[in-house]
């Protein structure tokens, strides 16, 4: 008779896995989102953008990715979260040359209240905006970035609808060597306040639970726009993400309209000009 088998030992992959390198890989397109806003701000001003600034930046991947897309290009990267900003740095900001780095600002400090020097571009991405739950708060910020553009500046913020943003669900999807989990586990119909939670798998069952945690409310396209106006941006442009025909899939590829169907869930980017 075999002797039993022994239980494996050590760390488990979601104890050794780093939640921040998980989210970048799982979440994050910054060359996409790069590529799209290089060439939207072009065709809107007739120029190419220089400088950029990157709100709830997080680990400051997409300015990162700025800098390397031309000599000269400059970005300002704000986020209120200090272990964030120090993975950021060593992880992110290191591997770039002297001159990247040195065109690369860093600031801890909360996107409303921050002061910096005016930009071409200013991005808040990942639905982060969204944070901010009473409309004289967002107002508030929305005022804050017109002041902080240039005259002809962008701004860029990412924007989903549909449906599935007023239920509770999850969401999984296959990444390289692991699984990541969208969980909307709890909506207030009233509020349209909505918690969120990001986890992780692994193949060998361990789990990273809670790895990040949201407590959005659900703005609205039309509500957004409306705020934006009253805080001074002359122009709004929704552009909305493209499905294929003949698979419904979801492509990279995003249209300006102001038309969308009864869709359970559409993605696009809400643009907005001085």
């Amino acid at each position: 008779m075999g002797s039993p088998k022994k239980k494996a030992t050590g760390p488990t992959m979601a104890e050794q896995a780093d939640r921040h390198a998980l989210y970048q890989a799982s979440v994050q397109n910054s060359e996409f989102e790069i590529d799209f806003m290089d060439t939207t701000f072009e065709e809107l001003t007739g120029r190419k953008a220089v400088s950029m600034r990157e709100d709830f930046c997080g680990t400051a991947i997409s300015s990162v990715e700025w800098v390397k897309r031309r000599r000269g290009n400059t970005a300002i990267s704000v986020d209120n979260d200090p272990e964030v900003l120090d993975w950021g740095r060593q992880h992110n900001l290191q591997p770039l040359s002297n001159d990247q780095r040195k065109r690369i600002s860093l600031i801890e400090a909360d996107v409303r209240d921050v002061k910096t020097d005016k930009v071409d571009m200013i991005q808040a991405y990942n639905f982060s905006y969204w944070f901010f739950q009473e409309r004289k708060m967002l107002l508030e910020y929305f005022k804050s970035l017109r002041e902080s553009l240039v005259d002809d500046g962008v701004l860029f913020l990412d924007i989903f609808g549909g449906s599935e943003c007023y239920q509770t669900q999850k969401e999984k999807r296959k990444v390289d060597g692991f699984k990541y989990i969208w969980d909307q586990y709890e909506f207030n119909a009233i509020t349209y306040e909505l918690k969120c939670a990001i986890h992780f798998h692994f193949p060998d069952k361990s789990k990273m639970k809670n790895a990040f945690t949201y407590t959005w409310r659900v703005w609205g396209a039309r509500e957004l726009r409306e705020i934006l106006q009253d805080a001074g941006f002359s122009e709004t442009i929704i552009y909305r993400q493209e499905f294929d025909d003949e698979t419904d899939e979801a492509l990279d590829e995003y249209v300006a309209t102001e038309d969308a169907e009864d869709f359970a869930c559409w993605l696009g980017y809400l643009v907005a000009r001085p």
